[in-house]
C-alpha cells in the first residue's frame, strides 16, 4: 500500500484540477495515515483528555489502528458521543465545547488529512481561518495592503454559526467533489453522534463537533460556498471603472495656481496650493467607478466597499438572503453594521479599521496618507488587557504566582506582554501599549516584592543589575543551593525571560534587565526588526 504522502499528494492534486474524488473510503485502511494522524495530535493539550470513555493517547498502539481499520473494512466504525463542557465567552456568555474519545480524534485527523488534501487547493484566497500558512495577520496585511479608498465597510457576524452549520446541505456540498457513498456515510455517522451532557445522551441535529479536529476543514467547506457567492456574484457586480472622474473644482483651482505662477504671484500661488489640499483630486461620487473587497476569517467577515451607502445597504442585504434562502444561516444584526470608513472604525479580529485623511501629510508632493488603511489598537483592549494587573484601581501583586520560582515569574509576565504585543504589531498605533508594559511590570515587581517581603525599589535595581537585593538571602532564590549558586543561576533567569536566550521572535528588551520589550515600537516588528534576538546588555 502506497504511503500517506503519496495518497495525499494524489488528492491534492486532484482538488487542484476540480476533478472529483471516488474510493476515497479505502484510503482509510492506510495504516500510514493513522500514523500521520496520530503524529499531528498526540502532542497537543488535549490528547489525555478523556471524552465519554478513559480513553486518551496514553493507551495507543499499534494494535488499536488495526483494531480501527478491520472496523473500518466492515463497515462498523461508530463514532461515541462527544463529553460537553462550556468554556467562558468574553461577552459573558458560555460556548459549548465537545470532547470526543481518543479512537473518535484518531479517525477524524485521519479524515481531516483527506478532506484538507482536496479541498485546500480550491479554497478561494479572501478565506484565512483554520489554513496552513494563513491566519489573522495574513488577513489583516491584505485588508491593510488592498483595501485602498474604500468608503464604507460592511461587518458581518453569524450567528452560532458553527452550531447552526445544515447536516444535509454540507453533505450535498461534499458530495459535489466526493462521489464515495461510504465515505460520505462515515462524516454523516460523524455529525449524528450525539453528545453526553451531565452523563445524558442528546442527539446533534446541527452544526460541526466544536471541539473535534475534523470540525475547522467541514466549516471551511460549507462556507466557502459564502466565498464564491461574494467573488462570483457580488464583486463582479458592485466593480466597474478603471480610475475615477477628475474632480471639475480640483481642475479648475489648478488651471488657477498654473496662472498664478506665470504671473509671479507668490502669494496668490500659495493660497491656491493650500486650497488644492483640501479638495480631492477625483470625483468622490464618480458614478462610473465601484470597488469591492472581501476577506473572511471562520465565521467572521468584512467588506470594504468604494461607492454610495445605499449600495452597501443592498450589499447587506444581498449576503443575508444567501444565507439565509442557502446555507440556513442567519447574520447576526447587533454585530452586522455598515460603518462610514473615514469618520467611524470598523472591529475585525481585534483590531480597528479605518481610512486616513490628512492635507498637510506631503510625499512626493502628493497626500500620500488619503485613503490608505489605518489598522489601530481599541482603546477598550488595552483596556482589558491592563485589568488583570490591577486592583483597586492600581497594579497590584498576583498572590497565585507567589509560589513559583522568580524565573518562572518574570517568564509568565513576559510571555504575556510579548503574546499582545506580537499580535498587535501590524498596528500604526502599537505605541499605545506602553500602559500595558507599565501595569505589567509594576504588578510584577510587586509580586517579585510581596514574594520575598522586599520592596518595589530594591528590585528595580536588582533587575538592572542582573542580581538579587541584597537583603534576600541567596538559597531563598533557588531552594537547594548555595548563596552564589543561587545568584548565578537567578541571574540566568532574569537573562533569559528578558529575550536573552530566545529565539527569532524574542524581542530585545529597551534596557539591560527588563523583561518587557523596548516601549519604542516600530510597526515591522517590537524593535525594529522582527528577526533579530540580541542578547541583552549586562
Amino acid at each position: 500500500m502506497q504511503t500517506a504522502e503519496v495518497v495525499l499528494s494524489v488528492l491534492r492534486e486532484r482538488g487542484r484540477k476540480g476533478l472529483p474524488c471516488t474510493q476515497l473510503y479505502r484510503q482509510l485502511f492506510n495504516k500510514d495515515l493513522y500514523l500521520l494522524a496520530y503524529g499531528n495530535i498526540y502532542s497537543n493539550q488535549g490528547a489525555m483528555t478523556p471524552g465519554a470513555s478513559e480513553e486518551t493517547a496514553d493507551g495507543m498502539s499499534e494494535e488499536k489502528i488495526e483494531q480501527i481499520i478491520e472496523a473500518m473494512r466492515r463497515e462498523r466504525y461508530r463514532f461515541s458521543p462527544a463529553r460537553r463542557t462550556y468554556i467562558p465567552k468574553k461577552n459573558g456568555k458560555l460556548r459549548p465545547l465537545g470532547m470526543p474519545t481518543w479512537s473518535d480524534k484518531l479517525v477524524g485527523e485521519a479524515v481531516r488529512l483527506v478532506l484538507e488534501a482536496i479541498y485546500e487547493p480550491q479554497f478561494s484566497d479572501s478565506s484565512h481561518g483554520f489554513r496552513k500558512f494563513r491566519g489573522c495577520h495574513t488577513a489583516l496585511r491584505e485588508i491593510n495592503n488592498t483595501w485602498t479608498g474604500a468608503t464604507w465597510f460592511v461587518e458581518g457576524d453569524i450567528s452560532d454559526c458553527f452550531g447552526s452549520l445544515d447536516h444535509e446541505i454540507l453533505l450535498g456540498i461534499l458530495a459535489e467533489k466526493i462521489h464515495d457513498n461510504r465515505f460520505l456515510r462515515l462524516v454523516r455517522h460523524m455529525l449524528k453522534a450525539g453528545y453526553l451532557e451531565d452523563w445524558e445522551y442528546r442527539e446533534t441535529l446541527s452544526g460541526v463537533p466544536q471541539g473535534g479536529t475534523v470540525s475547522p476543514i467541514l466549516s471551511n467547506v460549507y462556507l466557502h460556498k459564502l466565498d464564491e457567492f461574494v467573488e462570483q456574484e457580488l464583486i463582479p457586480q458592485y466593480t466597474r471603472g478603471t480610475v475615477r472622474a477628475a474632480n471639475p473644482a480640483y481642475r479648475q483651482v489648478d488651471a488657477l495656481l498654473r496662472r498664478a505662477k506665470r504671473r509671479g504671484d507668490r502669494a496668490e500661488a500659495r493660497r491656491l496650493a493650500l486650497e488644492m489640499r483640501t479638495l480631492p483630486s477625483t470625483d468622490p461620487m464618480d458614478s462610473g467607478y465601484r470597488r469591492l473587497k472581501y476577506a473572511r476569517y471562520a465565521d467572521d467577515h468584512i467588506l470594504g466597499f468604494t461607492g454610495p451607502k445605499a449600495e452597501a445597504g443592498e450589499i447587506k442585504a444581498k449576503l443575508a438572503r444567501f444565507l439565509r434562502e442557502t446555507l440556513g444561516l442567519e447574520l447576526n444584526q447587533d454585530k452586522t453594521l455598515i460603518t462610514h470608513a473615514r469618520s467611524q472604525r470598523a472591529r475585525f479580529l481585534g483590531y480597528d479599521i479605518s481610512v486616513q485623511h490628512s492635507g498637510t501629510k506631503i510625499s512626493n508632493g502628493r497626500r500620500s496618507a488619503n485613503g490608505k488603511i489605518a489598522l489601530t489598537v481599541p482603546p477598550d483592549v488595552i483596556k482589558a488587557q491592563c485589568a488583570r494587573y490591577r486592583l483597586h484601581g492600581k497594579p497590584w501583586h498576583r498572590s497565585r504566582l507567589q509560589n513559583q520560582d522568580d524565573y518562572d515569574i518574570i517568564r509568565v509576565y513576559g510571555a504575556e506582554y510579548r503574546g499582545v504585543v506580537n499580535y498587535y504589531l501590524l498596528a500604526k498605533d502599537v505605541w499605545r501599549l506602553r500602559t500595558l508594559r507599565w501595569y505589567a511590570e509594576t504588578s510584577m515587581l510587586k509580586t517579585l516584592a510581596a514574594k520575598h517581603q522586599s520592596t518595589v525599589s530594591k528590585w528595580q535595581i536588582a533587575i538592572k543589575r542582573r542580581s538579587p537585593p541584597e537583603t534576600v538571602p541567596g538559597p531563598a532564590l533557588r531552594p537547594g543551593g548555595s548563596g552564589e549558586a543561587s545568584r548565578i543561576r537567578w541571574h540566568d533567569s532574569a537573562g533569559s525571560a528578558c529575550g536573552k536566550t530566545g529565539g527569532r521572535s524574542s524581542p530585545t528588551p529597551s534596557r539591560p534587565g527588563s523583561a518587557f520589550p523596548a516601549r519604542n515600537c516600530s510597526r515591522g516588528s517590537i524593535n525594529g526588526n522582527a528577526n533579530s534576538a540580541k542578547p541583552a546588555a549586562r
